[in-house]
This record gives structure tokens, C-alpha cells and sequence, in this order.
């Protein structure tokens, strides 16, 4: 039995948000790429804290205040979804539910909500150089609940939450895995593994504090975000925010609305998303992720996707939307293979999907193999591309991601989330590569009226973060890692692995130096990005 999806639910998500004020953004903004800009690329979860993982608290003031200081005018963060197995945001259980583990506890310190003993004892404090998630869920969760236990439901900005049904399916969805001890749907008991309203209704019926628990955290999360977004655009900065092109299997909208995506009768999936074998991974990515049903969607005109955008950039000043070539071919992989290596390239909606919507503030991740249908939908929305340096200097002065042939129309970075810090990369470099690796900068660098030192790697890696700012460009981000020149265990993620160290970096308040603030500043007046 397939069930029809709520299209207002996007719709009516926004309204609330923007109506109560948890969000306050101009809607329909264009970047202007006339603009040099600068920004920095920094998860949420690395921020320092004293209780696990960054939160939306004091620090990241503190890191707001650190970028205007520094002339930068953007913090670009990984998707802020809640995250599940393997700790990935971008193996979300859900579109909308946002990462409650963000949820800054001193401020329900300061809401009366916790007490200060209750918080020191809870068992958080940590290092703070890896986020430990599965502390997390043993310690942060219960203490979120006893918050909860001592909020006036009754307020009628919550009330008011609640009735909109904004966060209807995250939290029932939630409420549900909780009662299957966190198990996936397609792991459940057979009488539940079939979703239908009644079943909804019983759900939250007899589970109604739970239920509420849930929505109350997006409640919470959002009023946090909102506060520390409004205080970020006061001094000038913009967020970038993450949208996933996929969702988890054990996700709601996979549970509850079967149809979007390539199932079969029994709801499995029928191929799952990757990437094929390159020059960094033999057997290819095997992400797993369920594939949409794009011939289905088609029919009702992309509303889905449509809404999905439009929520996304209520919340964000600008929507970086992951996997773009995935819109114009995507990888299908026949589901149980153990490697990406069977899978094949198919069509994928194209620019069909964009009509209507190419004036809207969105960065297209076009990175790996881009083929002619990829690059005519990028050039045929107008959505800047990315151009990453860390792959410009292979020894081919026409390679695309050199500043020398890159338009202003992009988004220049030095690194992303699922490479190798540069420091890191350089050292795994031989010593031919390097030779001409340094040759390639050199030349890039004479162009551009950029000071190029490479005594040491980590100076090298500087150099690089200033080729970033002096090229073409319209705005340059720079991976926080890269600015501290941070070697291999500073890195985010290793793509289609599971790993503590996967998701878990964490800066400290000492990596952020009068020095490292310098240095940005300078490059940021030298290369008129201010």
C-alpha cells in the first residue's frame, strides 16, 4: 500500500519557522558574484566544549566573532541533520530533524531546565579531541529528557509547534525506533514494518510524552540555531548550510512514504547510491543510500524535491547541495553487492527538476567525474560549481581546477570534508609528486601575485590557502583544517568506511590564534575579499 506524501509539510514547516521567529532570513537573496567573498569550512561538532561534542553555544560566538575579526563573510557547517548508524550526516534518518546533540546545555542551564550539577555529573567531559557519539547517546539523551521533564509544555509558541506537525514525522519516527530499541524499520516486528496511519495515531497516542520529547528537540535546536544565526549575520557572516542529496534507508521518509524511491514489493531497495572505482578507491564508494524513484516524481513535477530545497533555505543564507552531478546521471548499484564495481551510470531528471528555481542561493558540489550532461546542467541552472586545489597540480597546466582556468561563476576551495587535510595529502606525497605538485603552485602562484614558500609543508600549505583567496573565484573557502595546516588526524571523513575517527575532529580554543586570525585578515584585504 503506498501513501501519498504530505507536500505541505515543507510548506508549513517554513511558515512556522518564520512566523514564530525561529528563523529570520531573507528569502529569495541571490549571491553576488560580483562580490570576492571569504569563508571558512568548520563542522558544528568540532567546535570545543566542555560536555562532548560543539554545540550552538558560547563558542560558537566566540567562533562567529573569531571569522568578522578575520574579514570572512561566511561559515560554511556539514548538514546539521540528526545523525544514526556510523555517525554520518549524511546518512540522515530523517529531512528535517535537526542534530539535537547541538542543543548548547548551559543555555537550558540558564532556562532553568538543568542545574549545574546535573550537567558536571552527567559523564560528558571528555578530552575534547574526538566526539564520542556513542557517550553521547548513553549520557546526552537521558539528560536532554530531564530538561524536557521540566519545560511548560503548555507555552503557546510550543503549542503552536507541536499543532503545525512540522516535525510530525521525525518525531514519530523517533518515538518508534525508541520503542524497537533503535533498530531499523525494516528490523521490526512485521505488524509495524508497514507504515499506516492508524498505526501513526496509535504510535503517538500511547507514546505521547516521548512523541512531544521529540518535537520539543527541534524546538529547542532551532531557537539555539536561530539565536546564534541572527547574531552571525549582525556581524556580517552568512551560513552555509548542507542538504544531503540521499537519505538514510532506516529514515522515515523511506518508511513512510515507500513510494519516492526505487523499492521493490517487499520494500527493499532494488540498487542503492555509490560512486564508481577511481584513482582514489578500487572498489569504488558503496554509500548504500536508497535511489529516488526520479520517472515517479516526475509526474507530480519534482513537488518533493522542490519543497525540500525551499525548506532548506529558509533556514540557511546559503544551501550547498551535495552530489549535484547525481541530478544530471546518477550511480546505481545493484542492491547486495558488496563494492561499487557492478553499478551503472543512469539518466537522472536533469534540468527538468531546476525549472523555475535557478535564481535561488545554491552552491552545486559538481566534484569527480563530470561528464557533458553534468556540466550542461550546471551551466544551465547558473548554480556556481566548486573547484578544489588540493587536485589542480598534477602536472597538466589545462587541468579545470587550476585558479588559472577556473570563472568567476565558483566556489574555490582548498580541501572538502572527505579528503585528506593538505598537510596530510602533502606528506603522502612522493618525492616526484611533490616536485611537481610545488612546480604547478609555482606557476599558479606567479599568476596571481601570491608570495609562494615552500621551505617547510606547512608553509606550502599557507601558500596554497592564499592561491585560494587570489584566484578568480567569487568566493574562497577554506577548510578549517587547512588553516591551521593540521595533518591526517585531523581529518573529517574517510568515504565509505566506519570509524571512530570518522565525524569526530574537534578543534581548541588555542587553535585559534592572534597569529591564525592575522594571516586570514591580510589575505582577505590583499586579495579584495573584505
Amino acid at each position: 500500500m503506498f501513501f501519498q506524501f504530505p507536500m505541505e509539510i515543507f510548506k508549513k514547516h517554513a511558515k512556522i519557522i518564520s512566523e514564530n521567529g525561529f528563523i529570520s532570513v531573507e528569502k529569495g537573496s541571490i549571491m553576488d558574484i560580483s562580490k570576492r567573498q571569504a569563508g571558512v569550512l568548520r563542522p558544528v561538532s568540532s567546535l570545543p566544549s566542555q560536555h562532548g561534542i560543539g554545540t550552538f553555544g558560547k563558542e560558537a560566538y566566540q567562533f562567529v566573532d573569531f571569522l568578522s575579526e578575520s574579514g570572512q563573510s561566511y561559515w560554511q557547517m556539514l548538514p546539521l541533520n540528526v545523525t544514526a548508524y556510523g555517525d554520518s550526516p549524511y546518512q540522515s534518518p530523517s529531512s528535517t530533524g535537526l542534530n539535537y546533540y547541538f542543543i548548547d546545555l548551559d543555555r537550558l542551564r540558564e532556562k532553568g531546565l538543568l542545574t549545574k550539577q546535573e550537567i558536571d555529573s552527567s559523564g560528558l567531559d571528555d578530552d575534547g579531541k574526538r566526539v564520542n557519539y556513542g557517550n553521547l547517546f548513553d549520557k546526552r539523551i537521558p539528560l536532554l529528557k530531564k530538561a524536557y521533564s521540566r519545560f511548560d509544555t503548555k507555552d503557546s509558541r510550543f503549542r503552536l509547534f507541536v499543532a503545525d506537525k512540522g516535525f510530525n514525522d521525525f518525531a514519530f519516527y523517533r518515538t518508534r525506533k525508541e520503542r524497537f530499541h533503535y533498530r531499523p524499520w525494516y528490523e521490526w516486528d512485521e505488524e509495524y514494518k508497514t507504515y499506516s496511519p492508524e498505526l501513526e495515531e496509535e504510535i503517538k497516542k500511547e507514546h505521547k510524552d516521548t512523541y512531544l520529547f521529540y518535537v520539543w528537540t527541534q524546538y529547542e535546536v532551532l531557537s539555539q540555531y536561530k539565536a546564534l544565526k541572527k547574531y552571525a549575520n549582525s556581524k556580517g557572516i552568512k551560513i552555509i548550510g548542507d542538504r544531503p542529496i540521499y537519505l538514510a534507508r532506516d529514515s522515515v521518509e523511506v518508511y513512510k512514504y515507500p513510494h519516492l524511491f526505487r523499492l521493490d514489493e517487499k520494500h527493499n531497495p532494488t540498487v542503492v547510491a555509490g560512486v564508481p572505482p577511481d584513482c582514489f578507491s578500487a572498489d569504488g564508494q558503496l554509500w548504500g543510500n536508497p535511489i529516488y524513484d526520479w520517472d515517479e516524481r516526475k509526474k507530480d513535477n519534482y513537488s518533493w524535491f522542490h519543497q525540500r530545497i525551499d525548506h532548506n533555505l529558509t533556514i540557511f543564507d546559503v544551501l550547498r547541495i551535495d552530489h549535484f552531478r547525481g541530478f544530471a546521471d546518477y550511480y546505481a548499484i545493484p542492491y547486495g553487492e558488496k563494492t561499487a564495481r557492478n553499478g551503472k551510470w543512469v539518466r537522472g531528471p536533469g534540468e527538468k527538476l531546476f525549472e523555475g528555481r535557478k535564481n535561488l542561493s545554491i552552491i552545486a558540489e559538481d566534484l569527480g567525474t563530470l561528464d557533458e550532461p553534468v556540466k550542461n546542467l550546471r551551466k544551465t541552472v547558473g548554480y556556481p560549481g566548486r573547484k578544489v586545489l588540493q587536485f589542480a597540480f598534477d602536472g597538466d597546466r589545462n587541468n579545470p581546477r587550476r585558479p588559472s582556468k577556473t570563472s568567476e561563476n565558483t566556489v574555490c576551495y582548498t580541501g572538502t570534508h572527505d579528503n585528506e587535510p593538505r598537510k596530510g595529502y602533502l606528506d603522502h606525497l612522493s618525492p616526484e609528486q611533490l616536485n611537481v605538485f610545488k612546480q604547478g603552485v609555482k606557476e599558479e602562484c606567479a599568476l596571481y601575485h601570491v608570495d609562494y614558500k615552500d621551505d617547510t609543508l606547512e608553509n606550502l600549505t599557507r601558500t596554497l590557502d592564499s592561491l585560494c583567496y587570489a584566484g578568480p573565484s567569487f568566493l574562497a573557502i577554506v577548510p578549517i583544517q587547512d588553516i591551521l595546516a593540521l595533518g591526517d588526524f585531523s581529518r573529517i571523513n574517510h568515504p565509505s568506511t566506519l570509524s571512530t575517527d570518522n565525524w569526530s575532529y574537534r578543534t581548541s580554543k588555542e587553535d585559534f590564534s592572534d597569529e591564525v586570525k592575522e594571516f586570514l585578515l591580510a589575505n582577505a584585504k590583499k586579495y579584495n575579499r573584505i
